[in-house]
């Protein structure tokens, strides 16, 4: 598998291409959510390769990708040593605060030489996309967020939260997707529309094997109150051409959300798909599909 170091931690990504003889293709990447990997973003991906290369990634601690940095090898060189030893230093500086997962990507394009793109981001991811879209704007064309928005500080309701979601975190038993039916129960709460057994099988694996400082980190960083501080403040001053998509039924982030974090910013083109939730790429893949050609102004083969 295509593995990368990015600032200092073992990366995995993966390019979905189709050769074209008569044009360069833009760069799409995409990000996903929370707990997942860059798997469920493929059919998205087979669906836009006519126009772009995609380039699918996993976030730091999740998917594929290491949560920890690789161990360095010792050297004999006292410049190289002195060299790995920065290196280091900086490696244990790293959190998982959402401004450290955008950083990843900007390390990540750098390695990749990639000077512009596009971006599809998901959730969490998409929160850590609009950080990316106004630290390094200069590297983004447009950027697509999918299930997005802000939301209003509750000190008990956040508690609570944190509270369950450690309780989540921790009770993962490997075991847990031998139990007949455990991942269409596990996805219920995600979805208004089905979608096919084995997307939901890989969303299950993914959870599991999750990074455990990762998967809480980013539950205590991504709900939060500096995050219902922070986020209203960069939907205003994004600079960036965004279309934020939202599911009619989406229960983790509820369409009104992302329609008020659009209204902020005249940048922001919201779009909400109906009869889908927290993920409408799967569940009406046409529709989510149509939209996203609409936006970008090209073609998208839809079935």
């Amino acid at each position: 598998m295509p593995y990368i170091k990015v600032r200092g931690v073992e990366h995995y990504y993966e390019w979905v291409k189709k050769p074209s003889n008569s044009w360069v293709k833009p760069v799409m990447v995409f990000i996903h959510g929370w707990a997942g990997s860059a798997r469920y973003w493929r059919s998205t991906a087979n669906a836009l390769v006519d126009q772009f290369d995609c380039l699918l990634y996993d976030l730091r601690g999740f998917g594929r990708s290491r949560g920890k940095p690789s161990i360095i090898q010792a050297s004999e060189s006292v410049a190289e040593s002195r060299s790995l030893a920065e290196e280091a230093a900086a490696i244990q500086e790293l959190t998982y605060e959402l401004e450290e997962y955008a950083d990843d990507l900007a390390a990540l394009l750098e390695e990749l030489q990639l000077q512009r793109v596009y971006i599809n981001a998901h959730s969490m991811g998409a929160s850590i996309a609009a950080l990316f879209f106004n630290r390094y704007p200069q590297k983004v064309e447009r950027g697509i967020l999918t299930c997005s928005g802000i939301f209003e500080y509750d000190e008990k309701a956040f508690a609570a939260f944190h509270k369950f979601g450690g309780y989540v975190v921790k009770f993962r038993p490997k075991w847990l997707n031998k139990i007949p039916f455990v991942d269409r129960m596990f996805m219920a709460r995600f979805l208004h529309r089905p979608i096919p057994k084995a997307e939901r099988q890989a969303f299950l694996q993914d959870f599991l094997e999750a990074d455990y400082d990762a998967a809480l980190g980013t539950i205590f960083t991504s709900v939060s109150k500096a995050q219902s501080e922070v986020m209203p403040q960069e939907f205003a001053k994004l600079t960036v051409p965004v279309l934020l998509v939202a599911g009619e039924y989406d229960k983790i982030i509820p369409a009104p959300m992302g329609r008020q974090a659009a209204a902020m910013n005249d940048n922001v083109e919201f779009a909400m798909i109906p009869d889908t939730a927290h993920f409408p790429m799967l569940e009406d893949a046409s529709t989510y599909l149509r939209r996203v050609g609409e936006f970008l102004q090209i073609p998208v083969a839809v079935d």
